[in-house]
């Protein structure tokens, strides 16, 4: 549960996010945390995360007690932590612009934090739209809906079988190997964005995907 609402703001967006791991809607207050949260929802490694997730006690720099409530609490699969990584991050989402204008009044915040997450065994990380803005963030706003999407489970085997014969290839050349008919390849096109979408066929989503990305095996047999 959050320790603090998010109340509505006329100076800038607020709205929420679907969970569908936990089928809750997550709230956010800034169209940059709206963005964090599609990718949060959208990374396989991500098993939950919630919103407003503690309160931090501080004190500000005339030495006032004052307490800061983080925005986001990410825990990730556990095969994560193998390689040495924390099994869950305490997220600040800010724009860049916003830290270097108030960087003296978010410092003490932000070093409560990262202590608090320390003790918790968790990390505690400041996160930008240079981070978040990225062609990973528009893949997954493309995909998402098709992630979701009602398809047969034949068409994904038809699609996956023939992926997996040819080891590689990329969108167009895959279709036009499955049907001369363009209707067919139509029809069949958001099936493989639902399998790429899935995981099940793969993609370099850090890159703009396009009809002549390079896509390879990765379930031929479904």
């Amino acid at each position: 549960m959050p320790v603090r609402s998010i109340p509505k703001n006329g100076r800038s967006l607020t709205g929420r996010v679907i969970d569908r791991r936990r089928h809750v809607a997550i709230a956010f207050e800034s169209a940059l945390e709206r963005d964090f949260y599609v990718l949060l929802e959208f990374d396989p490694e991500v098993t939950q995360f919630e919103e407003q997730p503690v309160t931090v006690p501080y004190r500000d720099p005339m030495g006032v007690s004052r307490t800061y409530t983080p925005d986001v609490l990410v825990h990730y699969q556990p095969e994560r932590t193998d390689s040495g990584d924390a099994p869950a991050v305490l997220y600040e989402v800010k724009y860049r612009d916003d830290l270097r204008a108030h960087w003296r009044d978010y410092k003490p915040k932000f070093k409560a934090a990262r202590h608090y997450a320390r003790l918790q065994g968790w990390r505690f990380r400041l996160i930008t739209e240079r981070e978040i803005r990225t062609p990973y963030l528009k893949n997954a706003k493309f995909l998402r809906p098709y992630r979701d999407r009602p398809v047969d489970s034949g068409d994904c085997q038809c699609v996956l079988a023939k992926l997996g014969a040819l080891g590689e290839a990329d969108p167009e050349g895959l279709l036009t190997t499955l049907s001369t008919e363009r209707w067919e390849r139509a029809r069949l096109l958001p099936v493989l964005w639902h399998l790429i979408a899935v995981r099940r066929a793969g993609a370099d989503l850090s890159v703009p995907l396009t009809m002549r990305s390079r896509l390879w095996s990765v379930d031929p047999v479904g």
